[in-house]
């Protein structure tokens, strides 16, 4: 999966929201804010393909959590970016 493109990462005081440059397609009448974790993950796998595996992979690496905890973070996260529109599968 891929994150789509024109979108973009803001930050707005310790949170961050997504906007879209020139994207007609994206319900942005839904606000989607992002946690310091989530907008890490984002910049991490933003301009290229990734898999929940990655994202696991990422949290794991950076902060003290197990597998099992990150894969589910990673998972919701995931959904909700879904949710939202902000991937391609």
């Amino acid at each position: 999966m891929k994150l789509l493109d024109g979108l973009v990462l803001r930050p707005l005081g310790s949170d961050f929201f997504v906007t879209g440059e020139g994207l007609s397609r994206i319900d942005f009448s839904k606000l989607v804010s992002m946690n310091a974790t989530a907008a890490y993950l984002w910049k991490e796998v933003q301009d290229r393909d990734f898999t929940l595996e990655d994202l696991v992979e990422k949290l794991t690496g950076r902060y003290d959590v197990d597998a099992e905890t990150a894969r589910a973070d990673a998972q919701k996260l995931l959904d909700s970016w879904r949710d939202a529109g902000l991937i391609v599968e």
